[in-house]
C-alpha cells in the first residue's frame, strides 16, 4: 500500500497530479536540503484512484538498526488529490504505520504545511500535532487597494520614503548572487545564528537553477550611491509565493529595503495571478518577537503553524531518550521539548529557530 519514490522523474510526476503544491515538496529542494546522512524519500499511499504523498528524510540513528524520519526545513507535510468525504483514513494511517515499523523507523517529525487544510485529517490520532505559531500571509486574490489598506500605518510612510530613494529590480546574474550571499550571512551574524542557517554558495546557486520551481532573486538598490543595500530570494510555484531567504546591509536599516523588496514582489505576484505570498512566522514559531511583528505589518491574515510528531516505536524511543540522557545530563529530561528527545542537544547548542 506504501511505495517508496527516490527517482526524480517519478517524483516530478506525482506532484504533477496535485492541484496546489509548494516547492518544499519538490525533488530538488529535498536533494538541496538534506545532509550527508539523510535519504529523501516520497512515500506514496494508494487506493482506488485517490492518492497520498508524503516526503520525508530518512536518517540513520547513530550506533544502532534503527532509523528515523524528519521533514525538510520549511513546510511540508501530506499532499492528497482525493477530495472525496469517504476516504478511508484509518485504512491510510494503519498502512502508514506498518510501513515505519518494516523500515525500523522509531520516530517520524514533520512540520506542516498551513495552506494544505486536509493533513490534519489525514494525520489526527496518529502520534501528536502540536501549534508552533503563526505565519503571516497575503491574500493575492484580494483588489490591490484592499491589500495595502491591511498594512500597519507606520508601513504606508516607510514605503514611500523607500520609493523616492532606492530602486528595486531583479537579480539576473553571478555579482548580484553574490552580494546578496554576503548580505544574508551578515544578518545571520547579526541575529546570532546556528550554523545550520550559514549556507554555502553551492547551496544558494543549485535553489536559484532548479527547474522544479521558479525562484526569484529580488535586490534593492540605494538610488544615489548604486549601491545593493538589501536582497531576498522568492520561490514560486503552482498558486503560492513563499518568501524564503533575505538579507540588508546594516548602514541602510533605516532606508527598510527588505519591506520595499516584499511589496514589489506582492505586486508583480498579482500580476502573475499567484493566490498567496506566504511571509512566515517568527523565530521559534514566536507571535511576539520582532521579525513577526516586522511581517505583520503587510497582512493581519494568519495561518496557524502545526508539527507532527509520531513516536513508531514507543519501547526504543524511551531507551534511545534515556541513553542520551544520561550521556548529557545537563539536558534537563522534565523540560526538554525537542522531538526526537533522544536527538536533543545540549542547552548551550539551542537557538531560535525561524518558521
Amino acid at each position: 500500500m506504501i511505495e517508496t519514490i527516490e527517482l526524480k522523474k517519478e517524483w516530478v510526476e506525482q506532484l504533477a497530479k496535485i492541484e496546489n503544491t509548494d516547492f518544499y515538496f519538490t525533488y530538488d529542494y529535498h536533494h538541496l536540503s538534506k545532509n550527508e546522512d539523510e535519504q529523501p524519500v516520497l512515500l506514496k499511499y494508494t487506493h482506488k484512484d485517490q492518492s497520498i504523498l508524503l516526503p520525508l528524510l530518512l536518517r540513520n540513528i547513530p550506533g544502532t538498526t534503527y532509523k528515523d524520519a524528519i521533514s525538510v526545513y520549511g513546510y511540508a507535510g501530506l499532499l492528497t488529490n482525493s477530495k472525496n468525504s469517504d476516504f478511508n483514513v484509518s485504512e491510510f494511517q494503519k498502512s502508514l504505520k506498518a510501513y515505519f515499523v518494516e523500515q525500523n523507523i522509531v520516530s517520524v517529525f514533520s512540520r506542516l504545511h498551513p495552506f494544505m487544510d486536509t493533513q490534519e485529517d489525514l494525520l489526527k490520532g496518529l502520534g501528536e500535532i502540536t501549534e508552533q505559531g503563526m505565519v503571516v500571509y497575503v491574500d493575492l486574490t484580494l483588489p490591490i487597494d484592499v491589500q495595502r489598506a491591511n498594512f500597519n500605518r507606520r508601513l504606508k510612510t516607510y514605503l514611500n520614503k523607500a520609493r523616492k530613494v532606492c530602486t528595486v529590480i531583479e537579480g539576473n546574474h553571478n555579482e548580484d548572487l553574490k552580494k546578496f550571499i554576503e548580505l544574508y550571512h551578515e544578518n545571520m551574524r547579526r541575529v546570532d545564528a546556528t550554523d545550520s542557517y550559514f549556507f554555502n554558495e553551492a547551496y544558494f546557486e543549485r535553489i536559484m537553477a532548479s527547474k522544479d520551481y521558479t525562484p526569484q532573486l529580488i535586490i534593492c538598490k540605494d538610488n544615489e550611491t548604486q549601491k545593493t543595500i538589501g536582497g531576498a530570494i522568492f520561490i514560486k510555484k503552482d498558486n503560492i509565493v513563499q518568501y524564503h531567504l533575505s538579507g540588508l546591509d546594516a548602514d541602510f536599516f533605516d532606508l527598510n529595503p527588505i519591506k520595499l523588496i516584499i511589496d514589489e514582489m506582492r505586486l508583480k505576484s498579482v500580476e502573475e495571478g499567484y493566490s498567496y505570498l506566504n511571509l512566515g512566522g517568527g523565530r521559534g514559531g514566536s507571535n511576539e518577537d520582532s521579525l513577526f511583528r516586522f511581517k505583520s505589518g503587510f497582512s493581519k491574515d494568519f495561518k496557524n503553524f502545526r508539527l507532527w510528531k509520531f513516536v513508531v516505536n514507543q519501547n526504543i524511543y524511551d531507551k534511545l531518550t534515556n541513553n542520551h540522557l544520561a550521556k548529557y545530563p545537563e539536558i534537563n529530561k522534565e523540560q526538554v521539548s525537542f522531538f526526537p528527545k533522544y536527538r536533543a542537544p545540549a542547552p548551550t547548542s539551542l537557538n531560535n529557530v525561524v518558521a
